[in-house]
This record gives structure tokens, sequence and C-alpha cells, in this order.
């Protein structure tokens, strides 16, 4: 190594041996970015407490304000200690309700069922309907039906018929009875034989007809 004997030249030759790398201090140097991004992570936030409410998305509300936070259709009015929100207590939904919005803050019935259903048939409100000959029914305000079933009188006679759509059996004939097997008009003595006649009982008609033997007439001696 050379010698510096010029008196400017020592003492450039002599500064650059003072300054060695473990005398660089860093912290005499700024951060550089990516130092300076990983100190604005700590960065707080204002508080709004007793100044404003915050909903879910960040919104800030003044004090008084009414607003709905998040999903709900009930206002909230913000106030010094925090939004104070309505909390009605809603009507309940008619179980007939076919169509309900929840616009509001209770749901609301928009459209209730003006009908009955029976036995897979639709009717109106107050219309009456026959489902059966025997069968009288009405389709009442409460979507319900209700029926009369008829209750049929006993008939008149042993051999009643069915008309179509008639619930009760008639006797075309009249009134009858039987006498033995043989089916005699009522109201009238009947010779069922040359030896027996016979009558119906006088509204019972179901019973055996009362028969009496009178003198046979046709009848030889063998």
């Amino acid at each position: 190594m050379a010698l510096c004997t010029h008196g400017a030249w020592i003492l450039l030759c002599v500064i650059p041996a003072l300054v060695t790398p473990a005398a660089i201090n860093h912290e005499d140097y700024p951060a550089d970015e990516g130092d300076q991004a990983s100190s604005n992570d700590n960065l707080i936030f204002d508080d709004y407490r007793g100044k404003g409410c915050v909903d879910d998305s960040g919104f800030v509300y003044k004090l008084g304000e009414r607003f709905f936070p998040g999903h709900s259709n009930c206002p909230c009015v913000c106030t010094e200690d925090g939004p104070v929100c309505d909390q009605p207590e809603c009507p309940k939904i008619h179980p007939k309700c076919t169509k309900v919005e929840h616009n509001g803050c209770c749901p609301e019935c928009k459209e209730v069922k003006n009908f009955c259903e029976y036995h897979g048939k639709s009717y109106k409100i107050l219309e009456e309907f026959k489902p059966s000959p025997c069968e009288w029914c009405r389709c009442e305000p409460s979507n319900e039906v209700h029926c009369v079933v008829a209750d049929c009188a006993v008939p008149e006679c042993v051999n009643p018929v069915y008309e179509p759509e008639q619930c009760c059996p008639v006797c075309k004939n009249g009134p009858n009875c039987f006498a033995g097997t043989t089916i005699i008009p009522a109201g009238i003595e009947v010779k069922v034989d040359d030896c027996n006649i016979c009558h119906c009982h006088n509204g019972d008609w179901w019973k055996p007809a009362q028969c009496s033997k009178r003198e046979c007439q046709g009848k030889q001696a063998l």
C-alpha cells in the first residue's frame, strides 16, 4: 500500500478507513415502501360512538336519523347509545292466507283463500251444492264445507225403487205389503186364493198382511 505524503491527500486516505460497514447505522436511512406499507396495518378508525351509527355496510348515520340495518325491514333510530330499533308484535298471519308480502316491518297477508275444497272440487264462498243425491252442502266464509245428509223415511211399500238424482226411494205403485210371497196394495181386501182374504196393516207396511179364511170356493172333495 502506497504512503500518502501530501496533507490533503492524507485526509482523503484516512476518511475511507474510518467509514466501515460496522459503523453504518440503518436508522439514519428512511424505511423503504414495503416497511411503510406494513406500518399502515395498525391504523385506528374513527370512533362514532355518541356521534352517529354505522350499519353493516359501513355507512354512517347521524343522530336522530332513521335507517334499516342489514336486511331488516324494521326501522332503527340512531341515538347516542346506538341504534334503537322497532320490534313490534306482528299480527298472526291468517291460516288461509295464500299470499304473504314481507316488504314492511311485519309480514302482511295480501290474499286470503276465498273458496272451499271438497272431494277434489272447488266451490265459491256461500255456494250451495249437492255432492250426492242425499247430501246438501254449502261453502262457508270460514272456507269450510258444511253438509246435511237427508234422513229418508221408511218407505210405505215392500218394493221401493231409486230414481236417478233422487235421494230417497219411492213407491211407484203406492203403499203395499206382502201376503205370503204376493204383494198386495194397501187399503183394500185382496183375495189371495180360494180360501184367504188379506189386507195390509194401516201404516205398518213392512209387516205381513192380515189374512182371514173364508169358505173355500171352487174346490170339490175328491
